[in-house]
């Protein structure tokens, strides 16, 4: 019992100091580890080691992952890949579609980019459809937003989902495909309230005189379009590929092929093709331009890498202890996921990051999934992904993404509220019944 409520008390330390005193989460994990540590009454050395061994794990194979993947949509974000694969999807879905046609373009989008990045980079496109169909700007803003966001949270290598696989130890391939069979749902849930909520919703800019404007959009063929999308798709396809060769079966034999499957299929491997992919794609930009990009998406990726490796630590503490053997639930393991939504819901509400949810929420339950019953892979993959449900429920005032919507949008706190945080709530339970759904299909108990 005392381990138990040590671990309550540590969790309330990082949420107050990450909230209250603004301390940034690398601090906050390594600070509660050590507490966690001496509570449980571990030798220094053996603090230490859990320590130093779980962020030096964890970083190993995810630390590079990250910064190529952040390289990725860096990349995108100022090349204008962004908008050519939205310029390229506005022209295929009819114009009363519009909104939908955001919501899927905030999907793509946000796979290499971040949530509020993509936001920025497209809230011109909502305005100027806004003007050209007659729909209110809340409409476009909550369909792009909680496009964005569905993928934000599901679909390495976005690096929430892309931390917490390597923190529970998931198979990446095998989070990816049923990222994206619960995103697209729960993308679909955020357009469906949008268009519900968005249109009792007037703005200023619905309220503005000026003339309808045409959506900026540019002359891009298909070549350009699928160059674009490249960078992006190449880095998915080979990892799946690698999961698709590693099936017990061997479907893809045991020779030089299964090897090369193994070797470009790593995530290190394929998110490097991704990288040199949109160096080559980008050979019009100057030098001096590309190393500015770099040294942004290195940036970028630095705090989230640290985190990421400050989360392993926590979690590697946690495992030295008796906690797996207390948390015991091999018949009732669909409450293990629901445990990882919940947790992952509460931090994400209490401190506003979804990465930061997510990454801590994975520290804290690695070591109990054997205990909840979730040790194979698949079991691990949806694990993730709960935890990804939970760490999109809310994003309310504390929240950044909140007022970069709201800000960009021209909405009230009041109107935010009630479409984009409303939205994200749904999401959220939409994605959890998804993945328990999916636990029944693929999970033998």
């Amino acid at each position: 019992m005392f381990i138990l409520i040590s671990l309550f008390v540590v969790i309330l330390l990082i949420i107050f100091a990450t909230v209250r005193f603004k301390i940034h989460p690398v601090f906050s994990l390594i600070i509660a580890s050590l507490v966690i540590g001496f509570l449980f009454g571990f030798k220094v050395d053996l603090i230490i080691t859990s320590i130093t061994e779980g962020f030096g794990k964890t970083l190993s194979s995810i630390g590079l992952v990250i910064a190529f993947g952040t390289t990725i949509g860096v990349f995108l974000e100022h090349n204008g890949g962004t908008k050519t694969i939205a310029e390229k999807i506005l022209k295929i879905v009819p114009v009363k579609k519009s909104a939908l046609a955001m919501n899927i373009i905030g999907f793509i989008i946000s796979i290499p980019v971040f949530c509020d990045s993509g936001f920025v980079i497209l809230s011109s496109l909502n305005k100027a459809l806004s003007k050209k169909t007659g729909i209110r700007l809340a409409v476009f803003a909550v369909a792009l937003s909680t496009g964005l966001y569905a993928a934000h949270v599901f679909i390495p290598p976005t690096p929430g989902p892309l931390a917490a696989a390597a923190v529970l130890e998931a198979d990446l391939g095998l989070v990816m495909l049923l990222g994206i069979i619960v995103a697209i749902p729960v993308a679909l849930t955020g357009y469906l309230w949008a268009s519900y909520i968005g249109k009792n919703i007037t703005t200023d800019e619905d309220k503005s005189d000026e003339g309808p404007l045409e959506p900026p959009i540019s002359g891009s063929d298909d070549r350009n379009f699928f160059l674009t999308l490249a960078p992006l798709l190449l880095p998915i396809i080979l990892i799946a590929l690698k999961s698709f060769a590693e099936y017990p079966t061997h479907p893809l034999g045991e020779g030089v092929l299964f090897d090369l499957f193994i070797f470009f299929g790593n995530p290190i491997i394929a998110l490097l093709l991704g990288v040199i992919f949109i160096f080559v794609n980008s050979k019009k930009v100057g030098s001096s331009t590309k190393n500015e990009w770099v040294l942004r998406s290195l940036k970028e990726s630095g705090s989230i890498i640290l985190v990421t490796g400050a989360g392993g630590a926590f979690g590697n503490v946690l495992r030295a202890s008796e906690l797996s053997t207390m948390f015991y639930m091999g018949d009732l393991f669909i409450s293990g996921l629901l445990i990882c939504f919940l947790f992952a819901a509460l931090l994400k509400t209490a401190q506003g990051s979804s990465t930061v949810a997510i990454i801590t929420t994975a520290a804290i339950m690695a070591p109990l999934l054997p205990g909840f019953g979730l040790d194979t892979q698949v079991e691990k993959a949806l694990s993730v992904l709960a935890i990804g449900a939970g760490a999109m429920t809310v994003s309310h005032i504390n929240d950044s993404y909140f007022w970069v919507v709201s800000q960009f949008s021209h909405l009230t706190v009041k109107s935010a509220l009630k479409s984009h945080t409303v939205a994200t709530l749904f999401q959220g339970i939409i994605g959890i019944l998804v993945i328990l759904i999916l636990q029944l299909l693929f999970v033998e108990n």
